[in-house]
């Protein structure tokens, strides 16, 4: 709920296109947002609010199935509350709009796939590799984490808007409707092969064999 009513309704409030200040502001908005709660709900859930973050988590044994179907829909749900407040305040304030996620001009499907399977790859892989036991961050987990969202909303926000989480891509659709619904299976499909090939990345680099 907080990632999408933070990240998505600065995407909205700075009119985020391709001028460098709506790109750096939604960017840093994300970012913070997903330091804020790693380090106010991190010690009880693990603050994975991100479906491909748990898929991560799953295939790298980190939590059984049972719990990472449960986290998904507590996911999506938290970002439906978070879309629809944002939309609540959008609608009374004349704004248009709810961040949700869409191919940007001149960027084709295979492009934007393309994009979201590299970037959520990169994000969870740092997720999973400051966030493991015995081989990570530590309390500078959830900062590293941020801080690399940052990085990547800096770099992809030009092609697909920055998903890289399934559940931050289907609330605001919902709202939005149009091409962004149409284009939502990119959203879902892209981050979650990420997840997968930076789950297997890892494993490979975390066996002390």
């Amino acid at each position: 709920m907080v990632l999408v009513l933070m990240g998505c309704g600065a995407a909205v409030s700075l009119s985020c296109g391709t001028d460098t200040a709506s790109v750096v502001g939604t960017s840093i908005a994300f970012g913070l947002a997903v330091v804020a709660m790693a380090y106010t709900i991190g010690g009880t859930s693990g603050c994975h609010i991100n479906p491909a973050i748990t898929l991560g988590c799953l295939l790298t044994k980190r939590i059984s199935t049972k719990e990472a179907g449960m986290y998904m829909v507590f996911q999506v749900l938290g970002a439906l509350i978070g879309s629809c407040i944002l939309y609540v305040l959008t609608s009374n304030a004349g704004l248009e709009g709810t961040g949700a996620n869409d191919l940007q001009s001149g960027v084709s499907v295979a492009g934007g796939l393309l994009a979201e399977i590299v970037f959520t790859c990169v994000f969870v892989f740092t997720v999973l590799g400051t966030t493991d036991s015995k081989k990570g961050a530590g309390n500078f987990a959830g900062l590293a984490i941020g801080l690399c969202l940052i990085l990547v909303h800096l770099v992809c926000i030009r092609y697909t808007g920055t998903s890289v989480n399934p559940a931050r891509s289907i609330a605001p659709a919902l709202f939005q409707g149009g091409t962004a619904l149409t284009n939502l299976w990119i959203f879902i499909v892209g981050p979650f092969i990420g997840a997968a090939i930076a789950a297997f990345a890892w494993k490979a680099i975390a066996d002390d064999k």
